[in-house]
């Protein structure tokens, strides 16, 4: 069953194909083909480009280095100068970091081509941001099959001031967030080859009875290596592992079942095991990898750590061994980081808006018309859209269960491995936290909101067109495009807060929706 309206529909299979396959089981193995349709590429464009003018626009502003930019970017440009990060005003000598490198090295690529100013340290962050929403309009056109509904998504997160501000600022969360939801893209394109080739291996004459035939999972395959550097940006990218890795070996189970496949459970377990190990593998080979100019160099902090404390340090392994010793340390300050901060906040409180971070605030503005003015960068995500997060998480679930649809449980499974273990975290050892490491988790959140808005554009019973078509889709749709365009409004209302445009004290308080939660 489709589920919401499409713009690209599969053709009915005939009820007795040529091939042999039976309907049913053409129809369970289906995949979207036609991922080159012309019209879902221009609604794509569309999209990307309306946001990449409002997260390019005026990037430089505001000057100087913008909460947690007094860090990264400085890293960046001195790993650019030294291979790793340096302390030139302490010691003159290696920085100690507790984040893995590649983000630095990206913030770098920026600063190499626009120089150690606010554009080059930016720039890279705001292609991250435009990214996602690319690969987030794609992902839903696959999944759901809808030109609507696609768009839906991508025009939800271009209009989510959580995902605009870390755009235009020089953070790490959104280059993790871009590297989660890539993985998961490749997962999707390994499930439709997988399923393709299992529905042309029938068509060839294939019989289920026999060994199940040779499937090379190149997708799987690169999402190790997309997840790689996803770790290679931050460690709370593990988190999403062993969720991922079920949902991959879930997906094959179902192909299996639904191909036909005797013993289906049991056939093939064992491949799908060790195709998940080698992709693990190239996951640790791409995360080692991003520390190349720790390796490659002799000034990296603890890069000889064994030598200088009497160890023997032989090539190659004493170097992995000083980076192992890295990582302990880097675990163990993580591990102990709970010293309170005036902006941090609580898991359950991130999809509430419950403490948004102030990102920039400068004192005594003049020049708004008024007697006091006021500017300030708020890390605050557009009330509407998030405060319909749980309401969706909840009519997920529902819908879920009641069409066994799994797509719902794709959805699902990526907001728990985003959000749960930071539950964990917060009760376990009440670990320091902000907003922002909601990140990687939003696509899934803005994927859940348009999974419900396509089911209540969809009766139970499947799409109708023209003449047939329901009230219900009709309403639904309705429903739909009210709700995005209030979204929109609620957007522009909240714009000034995303990009630190000046505003009297009046209007800059009418828009403290919570109160004191919120200054």
């Amino acid at each position: 069953m489709t589920l919401a309206i499409e713009t690209e529909r599969i053709p009915a299979p005939a009820p007795e194909p040529a091939s042999g396959v039976p309907a049913i089981v053409r129809r369970r193995l289906a995949t979207l083909d036609n991922w080159l349709n012309p019209y879902s590429w221009v609604v794509t464009g569309l999209i990307v480009a309306i946001a990449a003018v409002l997260r390019l626009d005026n990037l430089s502003r505001p000057r100087g280095y913008v909460f947690d930019e007094v860090y990264y970017p400085t890293d960046a440009w001195d790993m650019l100068q030294h291979g790793v990060e340096w302390d030139p005003e302490k010691t003159n000598g290696p920085a100690y970091v507790v984040h893995p490198p590649l983000g630095k090295w990206l913030i770098a690529l920026g600063e190499k081509a626009f120089g150690n100013t606010e554009l080059g340290w930016r720039f890279p962050a705001a292609i991250a941001g435009i990214l996602m929403i690319l690969i987030l309009i794609r992902v839903a056109y696959r999944m759901f099959r809808s030109i609507v509904l696609a768009g839906a998504a991508g025009l939800l997160m271009t209009l989510d001031g959580f995902q605009m501000v870390l755009s235009r600022t020089s953070l790490l969360d959104i280059f993790l967030g871009l590297f989660v939801l890539m993985t998961f893209a490749a997962m999707l394109l390994d499930r439709d080859h997988y399923r393709r080739r299992l529905l042309r291996a029938l068509e060839q004459g294939w019989d289920p009875a026999n060994r199940r035939p040779r499937i090379v999972p190149w997708w799987l395959l690169v999402s190790g290596v997309t997840f790689g550097l996803a770790c290679g940006i931050k460690w709370s990218a593990l988190f999403f592992a062993p969720f991922l890795a079920a949902l991959a070996v879930l997906w094959r189970l179902q192909a299996r079942r639904s191909a036909g496949i005797r013993r289906w459970a049991r056939s093939g377990l064992l491949g799908d095991v060790s195709w998940l190990l080698l992709s693990f593998a190239l996951t640790v080979l791409t995360y080692v990898a991003t520390w190349t100019g720790w390796l490659v160099t002799d000034v990296g902090w603890f890069r000889h750590y064994r030598e200088a404390n009497g160890m023997s340090e032989p090539p190659v392994i004493g170097a992995l061994l000083n980076l192992a010793h890295y990582h302990h340390e880097a675990y163990t300050f993580h591990s102990g980081l709970t010293e309170a901060h005036r902006y941090q906040s609580w898991p359950w409180q991130w999809l509430l808006i419950g403490r948004p971070v102030s990102f920039y605030a400068p004192p005594d503005l003049t020049g708004c018309g008024a007697p006091k003015c006021v500017s300030e960068i708020l890390l605050l995500g557009t009330p509407l859209l998030w405060w319909s997060f749980l309401p969706a998480l909840a009519a997920l679930l529902w819908f879920g269960i009641a069409r066994r649809d799994w797509r719902a449980l794709a959805i699902g499974t990526g907001v728990v491995a985003g959000l749960l273990p930071w539950f964990y975290f917060a009760v376990a050892d009440g670990r320091t936290m902000f907003s922002f490491y909601a990140l990687p988790a939003l696509p899934f959140l803005i994927l859940a909101v348009v999974y419900v808005l396509g089911a209540l554009m969809t009766p139970r019973s499947g799409i109708a067109t023209g003449a047939a078509r329901t009230d219900r889709q009709l309403v639904g749709t309705v429903v739909a495009g009210i709700y995005v365009a209030l979204v929109a409004v609620c957007f522009a209302y909240f714009h000034p807060l995303f990009v630190g445009q000046l505003l009297t004290y009046e209007d800059w308080s009418a828009r403290m929706w919570l109160g004191g939660r919120w200054i």
